[in-house]
């Protein structure tokens, strides 16, 4: 009786679902880490880390997500274009006036592990300030976070 670990392979094709999540009043923080399991697959049993096995997610209403604390005050978001004194900032409220979407991206990613999969992951997330998404065609599950 030989008990073998169950490991999946790349060109076992598991069916991706589609995740709908509404950011309305919800913690950037908290729902970004329950988003970014999603992605890279953790909620499954065949999860392996070395293989992208995640789902797809849409994310409405990103402009009224929520940060906890002081951090709509002092929270910065850096840019930089590579050169020299090219270091460009900008507050949460000029991102969040301009491009609500990077709050939420920025967060996520920073949760995704920093390997040639980041990428490929980030590839499955779509985002939109607004209400309306045209993914409607792949019939997503509503996700309550």
């Amino acid at each position: 009786m030989t008990q073998k670990t169950f490991s999946p392979k790349s060109q076992s094709k598991s069916e991706r679902k589609w995740y709908l999540i509404d950011a309305t009043d919800k913690v950037v923080g908290r729902i970004s880490t329950q988003i970014a399991n999603i992605l890279r697959g953790k909620n499954k049993a065949t999860f392996s880390n070395h293989l992208d096995m995640g789902d797809y997610v849409i994310i409405i209403n990103a402009e009224k997500a929520r940060f906890t604390g002081s951090k709509e005050q002092q929270k910065e978001y850096y840019n930089h274009s590579g050169y020299m004194g090219h270091l460009k900032r900008s507050s949460f409220k000029q991102v969040q006036a301009t491009k609500p979407e990077r709050i939420l991206k920025d967060a996520i990613a920073g949760m995704i592990p920093r390997n040639k999969l980041k990428k490929f992951i980030l590839q499955k997330l779509y985002i939109y300030a607004g209400a309306e998404h045209p993914h409607t065609g792949q019939n997503p599950i509503t996700f309550n976070a």
